[in-house]
C-alpha cells in the first residue's frame, strides 16, 4: 500500500508539470566534495548554482559515503553493496572478476530502455572499473575522458619565484596550461555537446547522464579568478587543528598525498603527527573552497542545459575531505568530515521547493532510490546475507518514502544508523606501508564505524585480508563521539566508565550491521 501510494505520487507529479512518462536523468558526481556549499550552511562558500538547484530539490543533511577512498565508495554507491561485499578497499580489483557479475545503477537504466553516458570520472579509473569504466556493461557510448588529466600530476603551478612545481594548492590560469584547459571545463563540454544532440545520439530514448567532476581532488588546481570569492582574511579555522589526546593512533590518517606535495613538503613536518602552520592551513581551506567555486559554476552551465521539468538530478560527492580538523587533511578515515556528503536530488513535479531530509542515509541507497523515482525496474530487493548469488540487489534502503514524507511534511523515522569502514596496515601510522592506502594484501586492522543521531562509535579491530573476516575480539582502539556536545568529533568518550553502557550498545550495532539498522 505504501508503495502504491509513494509512486502514485510520483507519477500524479510528473503528470501535472507534463512531463514524460519516463525522465531523463542527470547525475553529477564531484570527487572529494563535503558539504562545503552555501546550502549546509559554510559560511566561505560561494556555490550560488549548487544552492538553486537545492532551492527546489531535495537536501540531505546526513548522507554518509561507505569508504572515505575514491574506488570503494564509487563502485559501493554504483552496485548498492558494501566494501565488504566487494572485497575492495583500494584500487586494485574489479567486483565481476573478484566477487560477482554484480549489476550497475547505469546498467539498469541501459537494460530498460535508457541510453546511458558517462563523462568524467564516475567509476575510479583502472583496474577496479576494468580499465574500460565497466563500458560493456554499463554504458551505450564509449565513456569520455578529458585529454589533459595527462597532466594531473604535472609541475604547471607557479611559484612565487617563478619557478613551476606540482603543488597541492595550484591556482592557474587554464589558457596556459597544457592542452590550453582543464580537465573540468572539457567534461563540461561534452556534457553539454552531448545534451545539444541528444536526440541524434540516444534515438529518441531518455538518458542517463553521469558527469563526475575532477575538483576539488588534489591538486587544488582552478582557474585563479574563483580566488577573489574567498578572502584569506575571511577563512574560518577549525578550533582543534591538532591530534586530540584522546584519538587512537590507529584513526590516525598522515596524509601522506598532502605531504608528498612541493609546497608542503618544503614546509619539513614532522612524521606522523606534525601541525600544519595555521597560515597554510588557511591557505589549503581557501584553495578547497575556490575549487568547489570553480565546480559550483561549471555545474551551472551544466543546468542551463537542462530541462528540470522533465529531468531527474542527483548531485553529490564520493566522500568528504578533512581540512585541518583533528589536524588531518585529505579523506582516509572515519571521522564524518571525511565520510560525510552533500546529496542533493531534484524531481520533477515533486521537489517545487527546498525540502530539507535529516534522516540518516547513505550512498547505497542512491541505487534503489533512483530506480523507485524513475520506475525504470522493479523495487530492488534487498541483498541475501550471502548477496554473491543475485547480480541485481540492493544493500541499502530507497529514500522515496522518506522523501515523500517529508513532502507530505509527516514523519519518516527513517535508518537508526549508518555505516562506513576504513583499513589500515598496522596498529601506527607507518610511510611504508602507507597507512592511508593499504593495499589489500597489507591491510590488517578495519575500522568499522556506526554513525547514529547522535554518536559516531568506531572500533578497529584485526582484519584478515584473505578470509576477509573480523576478528572482533582483537581491539586496537575504540572512539566514541557524542553529537549533541561534540558535532566536529574533537572529544574521544570511549573510555569513560560511566559511558561504557553506551559503548556496548552501539558496538551491538555494529558487529549486528547494516540490515538491523
Amino acid at each position: 500500500m505504501v508503495c502504491e501510494t509513494v509512486f502514485g505520487l510520483l507519477v500524479a507529479g510528473l503528470l501535472q508539470l507534463g512531463a514524460a512518462k519516463t525522465p531523463d536523468v542527470l547525475m553529477v558526481v564531484v570527487d572529494d566534495l563535503r558539504p562545503a556549499l552555501g546550502v549546509y550552511g559554510d559560511p566561505n562558500a560561494h556555490t550560488p548554482n549548487i544552492d538553486k538547484l537545492a532551492s527546489k530539490s531535495f537536501v540531505f543533511t546526513n548522507a554518509y559515503a561507505q569508504q572515505a577512498l575514491c574506488a570503494p565508495s564509487r563502485n559501493s554507491f554504483l552496485t548498492s553493496r558494501r566494501p565488504d561485499s566487494l572485497h575492495l578497499y583500494d584500487f586494485y580489483s574489479y567486483w565481476r572478476d573478484t566477487v560477482g557479475n554484480f549489476t550497475t545503477l547505469p546498467q539498469v537504466f541501459k537494460e530498460n530502455g535508457y541510453y546511458t553516458h558517462s563523462i568524467g570520472k564516475i567509476f575510479h579509473p583502472g583496474v577496479s572499473s576494468n580499465f574500460t569504466d565497466d563500458a560493456k556493461y554499463s554504458w551505450s557510448g564509449q565513456p569520455f575522458h578529458p585529454k589533459t588529466e595527462t597532466y594531473k600530476e604535472a609541475k604547471v603551478c607557479m611559484n612565487s619565484d617563478g619557478q613551476l612545481a606540482r603543488n597541492l594548492i595550484c591556482p592557474v590560469i587554464p589558457d596556459a596550461q597544457p592542452g590550453g584547459t582543464l580537465p573540468d571545463l572539457e567534461s563540461l563540454v561534452a556534457a553539454q555537446e552531448f545534451l545539444e544532440h541528444k536526440d541524434q545520439i540516444t534515438k529518441g530514448k531518455p538518458f542517463f547522464l553521469a558527469v563526475g567532476f575532477h575538483k576539488p581532488h588534489v591538486p587544488l588546481k582552478f582557474p585563479v579568478e574563483y580566488l577573489e570569492f574567498h578572502p584569506l582574511e575571511d577563512v574560518v579555522l577549525p578550533k582543534i587543528r591538532w591530534k586530540p589526546p584522546l584519538m587512537p593512533s590507529v584513526a590516525w590518517n598522515p596524509w601522506l598525498d598532502v605531504k608528498s606535495r612541493d609546497d608542503i613538503t618544503k614546509l619539513n613536518l614532522s612524521f606522523p603527527f606534525g601541525v600544519m602552520p595555521d597560515n597554510v592551513t588557511r591557505q589549503v581551506i581557501r584553495g578547497y573552497n575556490a575549487a568547489t567555486s570553480y565546480i559550483d559554476d561549471l555545474i551551472g552551465s551544466l543546468l542551463g542545459k537542462i530541462n528540470l521539468n522533465n529531468t531527474v538530478v542527483v548531485l553529490t560527492g564520493d566522500h568528504g575531505w578533512s581540512r585541518g580538523e583533528h589536524g588531518e587533511f585529505s579523506k582516509f578515515s572515519n571521522f564524518d568530515v571525511a565520510t560525510q556528503v552533500p546529496l542533493i536530488i531534484h524531481v520533477p513535479g515533486l521537489s517545487h521547493v527546498e525540502v530539507v531530509v535529516d534522516q540518516l542515509v547513505e550512498l547505497v541507497d542512491l541505487f534503489p532510490t533512483l530506480v523507485d523515482l524513475t520506475q525504470v525496474a522493479p523495487p530492488l530487493p534487498t541483498c541475501s546475507e550471502d548477496g554473491k548469488n543475485s547480480k541485481l540487489c540492493t544493500e541499502g534502503r530507497s529514500m522515496v518514502p522518506i522523501m515523500v514524507t517529508k513532502k507530505q511534511k509527516q514523519v519518516s523515522p527513517g535508518k537508526s544508523a549508518v555505516f562506513s569502514q576504513y583499513p589500515r596496515p598496522g596498529a601506527f601510522p607507518t610511510q611504508q606501508p602507507d597507512s592511508d592506502r593499504p593495499r589489500l594484501n597489507q591491510i590488517t586492522v578495519m575500522g568499522y564505524s556506526i554513525r547514529t543521531q547522535q554518536h559516531r562509535y568506531t572500533e578497529w579491530i584485526k582484519f584478515n585480508h584473505t578470509s576477509f573476516l573480523a576478528d572482533w575480539s582483537t581491539v586496537y582502539g575504540k572512539e566514541l563521539y557524542d553529537h549533541l556536545i561534540d558535532p566536529l568529533e574533537n572529544m574521544n568518550l570511549a573510555l569513560r566508565p560511566e559511558l561504557s553502557y553506551v559503548v556496548s550498545s552501539l558496538r551491538k550495532k555494529l558487529i549486528a550491521g547494516w540490515r538491523y539498522a
